[in-house]
């Protein structure tokens, strides 16, 4: 399993730059828009990160902007950690031998997500191509919130 990252929802996107990037001194590595999903993600690493960060081989902040206001109550503005794992059938399978529930099953082969004992999500990604559609993953419900 390789750690990759944490993602924190933000409601001002220049002042969490500013914070971030002016004032702590994070570097931005790369940025995604959706406009179908309407959000942006942009991954931040640390300055003596940087050339690991590049190679994926530094774990990074995840900052998620919803270009739609929303209140993050509750403890919402932060949003998961992130592993890579090896084969996510086999690290879903272990983590539900062990009484985890599965919120969100790996049914594309690619992604899952669990939550801790005191809720806090955690995404798992497979480790390069997504694997086949495999049962019971496949036609596995979601199950609470994650």
């Amino acid at each position: 399993m390789e750690y990759l990252h944490t993602m924190v929802r933000v409601s001002d996107l220049d002042a969490s730059l500013r914070f971030y990037c002016d004032a702590l001194g994070m570097e931005e590595m790369n940025r995604y828009d959706s406009e179908q999903g309407r959000f942006t993600l942009i991954f931040l690493a640390a300055p003596g990160d940087k050339a690991r960060a590049a190679d994926r081989k530094s774990p990074l902040i995840e900052l998620t902007y919803n270009w739609d206001p929303e209140d993050y109550d509750g403890g919402r503005n932060f949003g998961h950690l992130a592993f890579r794992v090896d084969n996510i059938y086999a690290a879903c399978e272990r983590l539900q031998a062990a009484g985890v529930t599965i919120n969100r099953p790996p049914r594309d082969g690619h992604m899952a997500f669990v939550r801790s004992p005191d809720l806090i999500s955690v995404e798992l990604l497979q480790r390069g191509d997504a694997l086949p559609p495999e049962e019971p993953w496949a036609s596995m419900e979601n199950t609470g919130a994650w």
